[in-house]
């Protein structure tokens, strides 16, 4: 299969969290695109759904959901996004597409995060994916200085500007064995929004593609 049709395979799966779910958290990414194509089918069922990007929020439009306001809703019951890497305690890394930040607030304002990926985004330790921090425009070089002190190489992701209007850093070369500490550290830097450690609050569930079958973990 391909990466698109293992993509597509575990998109298919998530659907089974959604059933008599009306409101619904749902992220950004190549394989979320697929899940809200799949969405389509259960617009007459759903009656809305928090999104985590403006892109997000265009996609399920089209299909016919309804965005709403996250602060109108409250707590969500599902929240179903995918991942630029998985650890096998769950805990991501996620930002690929810069919507870190909205990805980290709905999965905290939802009792139930899953993830859905293909097989080729599981690692054993995290880092291999360069690690993205959104961070305010003024606070760019101070947050890469600090960043170089915890061994990592900070690197600007140029003509890149969040929804939220802010800057990326790709953090490479970390060897992430500690997640959970490493999130808090880099939480605590001045200047930083959000880093792109789901440690913290991670996946309660992660579909994986394999070949033909979609794996639970």
């Amino acid at each position: 299969m391909t990466q698109d049709e293992l993509k597509q395979k575990v998109a298919q799966a998530a659907l089974k969290y959604i059933k008599d779910v009306s409101i619904i958290g749902v992220g950004t990414g190549s394989t979320t695109n697929y899940f809200i194509e799949f969405l389509a089918d259960y617009r007459n069922q759903i009656e809305g759904a928090c999104s985590s990007s403006e892109g997000t929020s265009e996609r399920l439009r089209k299909v016919g959901i309804p965005v709403l306001d996250l602060n109108a809703v409250g707590t969500l019951e599902v929240y179903v996004d995918g991942a630029d890497e998985i650890s096998p305690h769950k805990h991501l890394i996620k930002g690929g597409g810069a919507a870190l930040t909205r990805e980290k607030i709905i999965a905290a304002a939802s009792k139930k995060f899953v993830c859905i990926a293909d097989g080729s985004k599981c690692v054993d330790v995290l880092g291999a994916f360069p690690l993205p921090i959104e961070v305010i425009p003024m606070a760019r070089s101070y947050v890469a200085r600090e960043i170089v002190k915890l061994g990592g190489q900070p690197v600007w992701r140029e003509n890149c500007v969040t929804d939220n209007h802010n800057h990326i850093i790709d953090v490479h070369n970390l060897n992430i064995v500690d997640p959970i500490k490493l999130e808090q550290i880099i939480n605590n830097i001045t200047g930083v929004v959000a880093v792109g450690l789901f440690a913290m609050r991670p996946a309660d569930v992660v579909l994986v593609s394999k070949g033909e079958e979609v794996v639970t973990l």
